[in-house]
């Protein structure tokens, strides 16, 4: 059963902690730019309240302890961000990714076909593709995947794939090393979900080929 969250709202109709999803929620839903995440104990809660949301997101973990810090998945999306997904014929096969506004589905940034790639690669690289747009922007806005392996290589700012590097992935693997050098050498202040499919159905980005 999962623990207690306490969620920490730094700009909403209210800020402050609150011990429910559904006071969270309340708070931040239809607020342009909302900040806030969730913590698993109260006294790290209190410690980030008093700082920044920059100081939290986008690491995986709260610099004031060992708590993992993650924005809530219960309830509906924050429909004011973006969203990304790859298409693939054939895992790995012929790959593209795209970027969409999740509230209108208006598209973003398209990518491909590249003639040799995998899901994952294509859900790396449009994470990555949008952080760098976002930040051009300055803008603040989460970014939803429904691949949870290439939003772990966000965060671990690396590439884990079997995809054999050859004349045929070149490109590809290109983009691959560019992004994986913009991770290492940017910070970014947009939180990257997880798309919960389960309850939200489709993600807005999704290719409609299933």
């Amino acid at each position: 059963m999962p623990g207690k969250k306490y969620y920490v709202v730094w700009k909403g109709l209210r800020t402050g902690i609150f011990d429910n999803w559904k006071e969270c929620e309340a708070q931040v839903r239809g607020v342009d730019g909302a900040r806030y995440l969730s913590f698993s104990d109260r006294e790290a809660a209190e410690r980030a309240v008093k700082g920044r949301w920059e100081d939290y997101i986008g690491k995986g973990k709260s610099k004031a302890s060992n708590t993992s810090v993650s924005h809530p998945r219960i309830g509906n999306p924050v429909w004011e961000s973006w969203s990304v997904d790859a298409a693939c014929s054939g895992n790995p096969g012929v790959m593209e990714y795209r970027g969409v506004e999740t509230k209108t589905g208006k598209q973003i940034f398209h990518q491909g076909p590249f003639p040799l790639g995998t899901n994952n690669i294509g859900e790396f690289l449009g994470i990555v593709h949008a952080l760098a747009l976002l930040k051009k922007n300055s803008s603040p806005l989460i970014v939803y995947s429904d691949s949870r392996t290439a939003i772990t290589w966000v965060k671990d700012r690396a590439v884990k794939t079997k995809l054999p590097r050859n004349a045929r992935t070149g490109p590809l693997y290109d983009l691959i090393d560019r992004a994986v050098a913009w991770l290492a050498n940017n910070d970014y202040p947009n939180p990257v979900i997880k798309w919960e499919t389960e309850h939200w159905g489709e993600i807005p980005a999704d290719f409609g080929r299933k």
